[in-house]
Protein backbone atom coordinates (compact mmCIF):
# COMPACT_ATOMS: atom_id res chain seq x y z
CA UNK A 1 0.00 0.00 0.00
CA UNK A 2 1.34 3.18 -0.96
CA UNK A 3 2.14 5.63 1.69
CA UNK A 4 0.74 8.61 -0.38
CA UNK A 5 -2.77 9.74 -0.54
CA UNK A 6 -4.22 11.19 -3.22
CA UNK A 7 -6.42 14.31 -3.30
CA UNK A 8 -9.64 14.02 -6.10
CA UNK A 9 -12.24 15.52 -7.01
CA UNK A 10 -15.44 13.84 -7.93
CA UNK A 11 -16.99 14.83 -11.48
CA UNK A 12 -20.59 13.94 -11.34
CA UNK A 13 -22.69 11.49 -9.26
CA UNK A 14 -24.72 9.34 -12.30
CA UNK A 15 -24.52 5.90 -12.11
CA UNK A 16 -21.10 5.49 -12.90
CA UNK A 17 -19.95 8.45 -10.40
CA UNK A 18 -22.13 7.00 -7.73
CA UNK A 19 -19.77 3.94 -7.70
CA UNK A 20 -16.79 5.99 -8.03
CA UNK A 21 -17.93 7.49 -4.82
CA UNK A 22 -18.79 4.25 -2.89
CA UNK A 23 -14.97 3.06 -3.77
CA UNK A 24 -13.00 6.00 -3.51
CA UNK A 25 -14.32 6.90 0.47
CA UNK A 26 -13.50 3.18 1.11
CA UNK A 27 -10.53 3.03 -0.26
CA UNK A 28 -7.52 4.74 1.95
CA UNK A 29 -5.25 5.67 -0.70
CA UNK A 30 -8.02 8.57 -1.92
CA UNK A 31 -9.23 11.75 -0.30
CA UNK A 32 -12.34 12.60 -1.52
CA UNK A 33 -12.15 16.61 -1.65
CA UNK A 34 -14.79 18.05 -4.19
CA UNK A 35 -17.53 16.82 -6.11
CA UNK A 36 -19.14 18.66 -9.79
CA UNK A 37 -22.47 18.30 -9.73
CA UNK A 38 -24.24 18.11 -13.23
CA UNK A 39 -27.64 18.89 -12.11
CA UNK A 40 -28.76 21.95 -10.21
CA UNK A 41 -30.95 19.66 -7.76
CA UNK A 42 -27.58 17.98 -6.24
CA UNK A 43 -25.60 21.35 -5.61
CA UNK A 44 -25.09 21.61 -1.62
CA UNK A 45 -26.03 18.34 -1.12
CA UNK A 46 -23.72 15.89 0.53
CA UNK A 47 -22.41 13.34 -2.13
CA UNK A 48 -22.18 10.49 0.19
CA UNK A 49 -25.97 10.80 0.24
CA UNK A 50 -26.26 11.24 -3.07
CA UNK A 51 -24.53 8.15 -3.34
CA UNK A 52 -26.52 6.46 -1.14
CA UNK A 53 -23.92 6.50 1.87
CA UNK A 54 -22.91 7.80 4.95
CA UNK A 55 -22.57 11.58 4.73
CA UNK A 56 -18.79 11.78 4.15
CA UNK A 57 -18.30 16.29 4.43
CA UNK A 58 -17.99 16.67 1.19
CA UNK A 59 -21.20 18.98 -0.71
CA UNK A 60 -21.67 18.72 -4.13
CA UNK A 61 -20.69 21.99 -6.38
CA UNK A 62 -20.87 23.64 -9.89
CA UNK A 63 -18.81 25.78 -9.45
CA UNK A 64 -15.68 24.94 -11.24
CA UNK A 65 -13.78 27.40 -10.06
CA UNK A 66 -13.83 26.63 -6.63
CA UNK A 67 -13.09 23.07 -7.14
CA UNK A 68 -9.98 23.90 -9.58
CA UNK A 69 -8.77 25.77 -6.66
CA UNK A 70 -8.63 23.06 -4.55
CA UNK A 71 -5.97 21.68 -6.45
CA UNK A 72 -6.16 18.09 -6.24
CA UNK A 73 -4.25 15.85 -7.43
CA UNK A 74 -6.75 14.01 -10.08
CA UNK A 75 -10.60 13.96 -11.02
CA UNK A 76 -12.07 10.97 -11.01
CA UNK A 77 -14.49 11.99 -14.57
CA UNK A 78 -17.85 10.06 -14.69
CA UNK A 79 -19.88 12.34 -16.73
CA UNK A 80 -22.54 10.15 -19.23
CA UNK A 81 -21.05 12.25 -21.98
CA UNK A 82 -16.91 13.94 -22.02
CA UNK A 83 -17.39 17.92 -22.29
CA UNK A 84 -13.72 18.58 -23.89
CA UNK A 85 -14.17 22.64 -22.83
CA UNK A 86 -14.28 21.07 -19.11
CA UNK A 87 -11.59 18.77 -19.53
CA UNK A 88 -9.03 21.31 -21.21
CA UNK A 89 -9.98 23.51 -17.70
CA UNK A 90 -8.81 20.70 -15.64
CA UNK A 91 -5.92 19.41 -17.58
CA UNK A 92 -4.25 23.72 -18.08
CA UNK A 93 -4.93 24.21 -14.23
CA UNK A 94 -2.43 20.95 -13.72
CA UNK A 95 -4.92 18.66 -12.64
CA UNK A 96 -4.84 15.19 -13.65
CA UNK A 97 -8.04 12.86 -15.00
CA UNK A 98 -8.93 9.45 -14.81
CA UNK A 99 -11.94 9.13 -17.06
CA UNK A 100 -14.87 6.88 -18.05
CA UNK A 101 -16.35 9.06 -20.25
CA UNK A 102 -16.00 8.44 -24.06
CA UNK A 103 -12.19 8.62 -23.93
CA UNK A 104 -9.42 5.88 -24.69
CA UNK A 105 -7.26 7.82 -26.68
CA UNK A 106 -8.50 10.17 -27.69
CA UNK A 107 -9.10 9.92 -31.22
CA UNK A 108 -12.62 9.90 -31.33
CA UNK A 109 -12.87 13.77 -30.67
CA UNK A 110 -11.34 14.61 -33.84
CA UNK A 111 -9.88 18.09 -33.93
CA UNK A 112 -10.57 17.92 -29.94
CA UNK A 113 -7.65 15.78 -29.35
CA UNK A 114 -5.36 18.03 -30.18
CA UNK A 115 -7.03 20.45 -27.67
CA UNK A 116 -6.69 17.91 -25.04
CA UNK A 117 -2.56 17.42 -26.14
CA UNK A 118 -2.27 21.09 -25.65
CA UNK A 119 -4.15 21.43 -22.43
CA UNK A 120 -1.59 18.63 -20.97
CA UNK A 121 1.34 20.26 -22.16
CA UNK A 122 0.45 23.35 -20.40
CA UNK A 123 -0.78 21.93 -17.03
CA UNK A 124 2.08 19.48 -16.91
CA UNK A 125 -0.52 17.35 -16.35
CA UNK A 126 -2.53 13.61 -18.02
CA UNK A 127 -5.32 12.31 -18.91
CA UNK A 128 -6.54 8.73 -19.04
CA UNK A 129 -9.44 6.57 -20.01
CA UNK A 130 -10.67 3.32 -19.60
CA UNK A 131 -13.99 1.38 -18.49
CA UNK A 132 -14.84 -2.31 -18.74
CA UNK A 133 -15.42 -1.41 -22.47
CA UNK A 134 -13.21 -0.09 -23.89
CA UNK A 135 -10.54 -0.06 -21.25
CA UNK A 136 -10.22 -3.40 -19.32
CA UNK A 137 -11.65 -5.65 -22.00
CA UNK A 138 -8.57 -4.66 -24.56
CA UNK A 139 -5.84 -5.12 -21.67
CA UNK A 140 -6.90 -8.27 -21.17
CA UNK A 141 -6.48 -8.88 -24.98
CA UNK A 142 -3.07 -7.31 -24.97
CA UNK A 143 -2.39 -9.79 -21.49
CA UNK A 144 -3.83 -12.71 -23.69
CA UNK A 145 -1.33 -11.73 -26.78
CA UNK A 146 1.19 -11.89 -24.53
CA UNK A 147 1.60 -16.05 -24.73
CA UNK A 148 2.42 -15.83 -28.69
CA UNK A 149 5.09 -15.44 -30.76
CA UNK A 150 2.97 -14.59 -33.63
CA UNK A 151 -0.37 -12.89 -34.03
CA UNK A 152 -2.00 -13.08 -37.47
CA UNK A 153 -5.37 -11.03 -36.10
CA UNK A 154 -6.84 -10.61 -32.72
CA UNK A 155 -10.73 -9.70 -31.70
CA UNK A 156 -12.16 -8.66 -28.24
CA UNK A 157 -15.77 -9.34 -28.57
CA UNK A 158 -18.59 -7.71 -25.52
CA UNK A 159 -21.46 -10.12 -25.81
CA UNK A 160 -24.71 -9.35 -23.56
CA UNK A 161 -27.57 -8.88 -22.84
CA UNK A 162 -28.45 -5.53 -21.62
CA UNK A 163 -31.84 -5.44 -21.04
CA UNK A 164 -31.59 -4.85 -17.31
CA UNK A 165 -29.45 -1.60 -18.29
CA UNK A 166 -31.78 1.46 -17.92
CA UNK A 167 -29.86 4.41 -19.17
CA UNK A 168 -32.08 5.41 -22.35
CA UNK A 169 -29.98 8.14 -23.46
CA UNK A 170 -26.89 6.36 -23.72
CA UNK A 171 -28.55 3.53 -25.18
CA UNK A 172 -30.68 5.41 -27.84
CA UNK A 173 -27.44 7.34 -29.10
CA UNK A 174 -26.32 3.86 -30.41
CA UNK A 175 -29.46 3.14 -32.26
CA UNK A 176 -32.05 1.18 -29.76
CA UNK A 177 -35.54 2.12 -30.62
CA UNK A 178 -34.89 3.22 -34.53
CA UNK A 179 -36.41 1.55 -37.56
CA UNK A 180 -33.80 -0.77 -39.42
CA UNK A 181 -33.83 1.39 -42.08
CA UNK A 182 -33.59 4.18 -40.77
CA UNK A 183 -31.27 6.16 -43.05
CA UNK A 184 -29.27 7.25 -40.18
CA UNK A 185 -29.27 4.44 -38.01
CA UNK A 186 -25.55 3.13 -39.38
CA UNK A 187 -23.79 6.93 -38.99
CA UNK A 188 -25.66 6.86 -35.65
CA UNK A 189 -24.03 3.77 -34.04
CA UNK A 190 -20.46 4.48 -35.80
CA UNK A 191 -21.12 7.98 -33.76
CA UNK A 192 -22.12 6.46 -30.94
CA UNK A 193 -19.63 3.60 -30.50
CA UNK A 194 -16.79 5.87 -31.54
CA UNK A 195 -14.50 5.25 -28.41
CA UNK A 196 -14.45 1.57 -29.61
CA UNK A 197 -12.58 2.54 -32.21
CA UNK A 198 -10.08 4.50 -29.60
CA UNK A 199 -9.35 1.20 -28.99
CA UNK A 200 -8.11 -0.20 -31.92
CA UNK A 201 -6.00 2.31 -31.88
CA UNK A 202 -4.82 1.34 -28.66
CA UNK A 203 -4.93 -2.88 -29.92
CA UNK A 204 -2.37 -0.69 -33.17
CA UNK A 205 -0.10 0.66 -30.55
CA UNK A 206 0.33 -2.65 -28.44
CA UNK A 207 1.38 -4.79 -31.57
CA UNK A 208 3.41 -2.12 -32.67
CA UNK A 209 1.86 -2.13 -36.47
CA UNK A 210 -0.13 1.37 -37.70
CA UNK A 211 -3.24 0.80 -39.72
CA UNK A 212 -4.29 1.56 -43.18
CA UNK A 213 -7.40 1.50 -42.57
CA UNK A 214 -10.11 1.72 -39.38
CA UNK A 215 -13.13 1.28 -39.47
CA UNK A 216 -16.83 -0.05 -38.58
CA UNK A 217 -19.68 -2.09 -39.70
CA UNK A 218 -22.58 -2.43 -38.27
CA UNK A 219 -25.50 -4.93 -37.92
CA UNK A 220 -29.00 -4.95 -36.07
CA UNK A 221 -32.16 -7.10 -35.15
CA UNK A 222 -35.39 -5.88 -34.33
CA UNK A 223 -37.71 -6.85 -31.43
CA UNK A 224 -41.06 -8.62 -32.51
CA UNK A 225 -42.79 -7.13 -29.53
CA UNK A 226 -43.52 -4.32 -27.48
CA UNK A 227 -40.58 -4.25 -24.85
CA UNK A 228 -40.81 -2.18 -21.77
CA UNK A 229 -37.12 -1.05 -19.94
CA UNK A 230 -38.73 0.70 -17.24
CA UNK A 231 -37.69 4.30 -18.65
CA UNK A 232 -38.19 4.13 -21.43
CA UNK A 233 -39.52 1.68 -24.16
CA UNK A 234 -38.68 0.10 -27.69
CA UNK A 235 -41.98 -0.89 -30.14
CA UNK A 236 -42.63 -4.10 -32.19
CA UNK A 237 -40.42 -3.82 -35.35
CA UNK A 238 -37.53 -1.55 -34.10
CA UNK A 239 -34.01 -2.00 -33.27
CA UNK A 240 -33.67 -4.02 -30.19
CA UNK A 241 -30.29 -5.39 -31.21
CA UNK A 242 -26.84 -3.72 -31.90
CA UNK A 243 -23.72 -5.19 -33.63
CA UNK A 244 -20.69 -2.80 -34.09
CA UNK A 245 -17.34 -4.10 -35.36
CA UNK A 246 -14.43 -1.58 -35.10
CA UNK A 247 -11.73 -3.19 -37.21
CA UNK A 248 -8.16 -2.03 -37.94
CA UNK A 249 -7.13 -2.84 -41.60
CA UNK A 250 -3.40 -3.51 -42.92
CA UNK A 251 -4.16 -4.21 -46.96
CA UNK A 252 -6.64 -6.66 -47.35
CA UNK A 253 -6.26 -7.97 -43.59
CA UNK A 254 -8.30 -7.40 -40.68
CA UNK A 255 -6.05 -7.30 -37.92
CA UNK A 256 -7.60 -6.05 -35.08
CA UNK A 257 -11.11 -6.00 -34.12
CA UNK A 258 -13.19 -4.55 -31.13
CA UNK A 259 -16.59 -6.10 -31.14
CA UNK A 260 -20.10 -4.87 -28.77
CA UNK A 261 -22.78 -7.13 -29.59
CA UNK A 262 -25.95 -6.32 -27.21
CA UNK A 263 -29.88 -7.22 -26.92
CA UNK A 264 -32.69 -6.56 -25.33
CA UNK A 265 -35.73 -8.81 -24.47
CA UNK A 266 -36.33 -12.23 -25.21
CA UNK A 267 -38.40 -11.27 -28.94
CA UNK A 268 -34.98 -10.71 -31.16
CA UNK A 269 -35.20 -11.24 -34.96
CA UNK A 270 -32.74 -12.95 -35.59
CA UNK A 271 -32.49 -14.69 -32.18
CA UNK A 272 -28.93 -13.73 -31.61
CA UNK A 273 -27.07 -15.82 -29.68
CA UNK A 274 -24.79 -13.78 -26.68
CA UNK A 275 -21.65 -15.16 -24.45
CA UNK A 276 -22.80 -13.06 -21.76
CA UNK A 277 -19.37 -11.84 -21.49
CA UNK A 278 -15.96 -10.89 -22.79
CA UNK A 279 -14.39 -12.80 -25.12
CA UNK A 280 -10.58 -12.56 -26.72
CA UNK A 281 -10.10 -14.50 -29.56
CA UNK A 282 -6.30 -14.32 -31.03
CA UNK A 283 -5.24 -16.24 -34.37
CA UNK A 284 -1.77 -17.05 -34.14
CA UNK A 285 0.81 -19.69 -33.10
CA UNK A 286 -0.79 -20.20 -30.40
CA UNK A 287 -3.98 -19.61 -30.78
CA UNK A 288 -5.69 -18.01 -27.73
CA UNK A 289 -9.37 -17.87 -26.13
CA UNK A 290 -10.14 -16.66 -23.29
CA UNK A 291 -13.45 -15.54 -21.88
CA UNK A 292 -14.05 -13.11 -18.94
CA UNK A 293 -17.37 -13.71 -16.87
CA UNK A 294 -18.80 -11.75 -14.25
CA UNK A 295 -21.40 -12.24 -11.47
CA UNK A 296 -22.92 -10.79 -8.42
CA UNK A 297 -21.01 -12.09 -5.12
CA UNK A 298 -22.65 -14.68 -2.74
CA UNK A 299 -23.86 -12.22 -0.62
CA UNK A 300 -25.59 -10.18 -3.43
CA UNK A 301 -29.40 -9.57 -3.31
CA UNK A 302 -31.98 -8.12 -5.96
CA UNK A 303 -35.61 -7.29 -6.03
CA UNK A 304 -35.59 -6.74 -10.04
CA UNK A 305 -33.28 -7.78 -13.40
CA UNK A 306 -32.97 -4.03 -13.11
CA UNK A 307 -30.87 -4.09 -10.01
CA UNK A 308 -27.86 -6.23 -11.64
CA UNK A 309 -26.95 -2.96 -13.57
CA UNK A 310 -24.80 -2.31 -10.52
CA UNK A 311 -22.27 -5.22 -11.65
CA UNK A 312 -21.55 -3.03 -14.77
CA UNK A 313 -21.33 -0.18 -12.88
CA UNK A 314 -18.70 -1.42 -11.06
CA UNK A 315 -16.99 -2.77 -13.85
CA UNK A 316 -17.02 1.25 -15.51
CA UNK A 317 -15.80 2.73 -12.61
CA UNK A 318 -13.01 0.92 -10.97
CA UNK A 319 -10.62 1.09 -13.59
CA UNK A 320 -10.41 5.14 -13.51
CA UNK A 321 -10.50 4.68 -9.75
CA UNK A 322 -7.87 2.44 -9.64
CA UNK A 323 -5.53 4.25 -12.30
CA UNK A 324 -5.75 7.34 -9.91
CA UNK A 325 -2.21 6.71 -8.66
CA UNK A 326 -0.41 6.07 -11.48
CA UNK A 327 -1.54 8.38 -13.70
CA UNK A 328 -0.87 11.04 -10.97
CA UNK A 329 2.85 9.75 -11.35
CA UNK A 330 2.82 9.07 -15.16
CA UNK A 331 4.04 11.62 -18.37
CA UNK A 332 2.19 14.65 -19.24
CA UNK A 333 0.04 14.30 -22.00
CA UNK A 334 -2.49 11.45 -23.23
CA UNK A 335 -1.55 7.56 -21.48
CA UNK A 336 -2.89 4.58 -21.91
CA UNK A 337 -2.68 1.18 -20.15
CA UNK A 338 0.69 0.62 -21.96
CA UNK A 339 2.47 3.92 -20.21
CA UNK A 340 1.05 2.83 -16.68
CA UNK A 341 2.24 -0.17 -14.57
CA UNK A 342 -0.24 -3.37 -14.18
CA UNK A 343 -3.13 -1.77 -12.67
CA UNK A 344 -2.92 -2.99 -8.67
CA UNK A 345 -6.21 -3.13 -6.68
CA UNK A 346 -4.68 -2.23 -3.41
CA UNK A 347 -7.63 -1.54 -1.15
CA UNK A 348 -10.01 -3.55 -1.86
CA UNK A 349 -9.99 -6.49 0.41
CA UNK A 350 -11.93 -5.81 3.68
Amino acid sequence: MSSRVYRVVQWTTGNVGQRSVIAAAANPEIEIVGCYAWGPDKVGRDIGELCGIDPIGVLATNDIDALLALKPDCVIYNPKWPDVDHMVRILESGINITATAGFITGHALGADRQRIIDACNRGNSSIFGSGMNPGMANLLGIVSAGVCDRIDSIRMLESVDSTGYDSGDTEKSVGYGLLPDDPNLSAMTKQGTAVFGDAVYLMGEALGIEFDEVRCETEYAITTEFLDLDSWSIDAGYVAGVSASWQGWIGDRKVVSCDVRWRKGRTLEPDWKVEHGYIVEIDGMPSVRTKLEVFPPKDFKAKSFSDYMVLGMVMTSLPAVDAVASVCDAKPGIVTYLDLPLPSPSGWVR
